[in-house]
């Protein structure tokens, strides 16, 4: 697969723009006021972000310009999913949605069986949050749902994820005089509730593998966007053990969602 070519889908990738930190914020507030043109713009700000995302997929035989596609497609649904009082970047959010459609795509496309076991699982998990919903009004945490049934919390996220059924971007909706619409004219996906929650299942998930000081760090530099400098303050660190810390946590939560590189 061809990861170095310059041109992918028709786009010079060496053209791309870099947006700042403040134009990231801007068109974001623009773009959820319905501003078109702040959309297109900050679409196309984060391209980068897709191609630094398809590129760790190079073992893959898959051709780059399909999963480049893919991956745009997982940018649309996290911009158009993203929430302003979330309280975190733009790409911390966006980063496992679009992972996530390329990861669909391409166990979709290797024709992988999902075993009865795994279904079996993920049937459960999902019954036992429906019940928990109804009993308490919330909604269950990964832990609640692992204690309820007996399931790992990695195994509980692996289940869910396995059973999603991806459609083919170019499914026909609806035919009018002609004019047909296609799954990829609605990929909005604010409904999607279920797919939401695998999201935060998969970070939760991940969380749960660092130990409490590092949990700490990752939730005030990127739910709270503090700097460095602030987090070893408040802590009573040097700003040196807090870049080393939150290295480490990344570093343990990308091999628990991607796997080992």
């Amino acid at each position: 697969m061809a990861f170095h070519k310059v041109e992918i889908c028709g786009v010079n990738t060496s053209l791309l723009p870099v947006l700042t930190k403040q134009e990231r914020e801007e068109l974001m507030i623009r773009l959820k006021g319905g501003d078109q043109a702040a959309r297109e713009r900050f679409i196309q700000g984060n391209l980068r972000l897709v191609l630094s995302i398809i590129k760790r997929f190079s073992g893959s035989e898959e051709n780059a310009d399909d999963l480049f596609q893919i991956g745009c497609i997982g940018l649309i649904k996290a911009i158009d999913n993203f929430k302003l009082e979330l309280g975190v970047q733009f790409s911390t959010y966006s980063c496992p949605m679009i992972i996530g459609e390329i990861r669909r795509y391409l166990r979709d496309n290797n024709s992988i069986r999902v075993s009865r076991s795994l279904r079996d699982k993920a049937y459960k998990a999902i019954y036992a949050k429906e019940s928990y919903m109804k009993q308490h009004m919330k909604e269950p945490t990964v832990q609640e749902i692992a204690d309820e049934i007996g399931i790992s919390k990695e195994d509980i996220v692996m289940a869910i994820d396995a059973i999603q059924s991806p459609m083919s971007l170019y499914e026909p909706v609806y035919t009018d005089g002609g004019d047909t619409l296609y799954v990829m004219d609605q990929v909005s996906d604010k409904k999607n509730r279920e797919e939401n929650w695998i999201e935060e299942l998969s970070l939760e998930a991940a969380m749960e593998r660092l130990n409490e000081r590092e949990k700490h760090i990752i939730s005030l530099r990127f739910f709270e966007g503090k700097t460095q400098m602030e987090v070893a303050t408040q802590i009573n660190i040097s700003q040196a053990q807090v870049s080393r810390l939150e290295k480490n946590a990344l570093h343990t939560m990308k091999q628990y969602l991607l796997g080992p590189e």
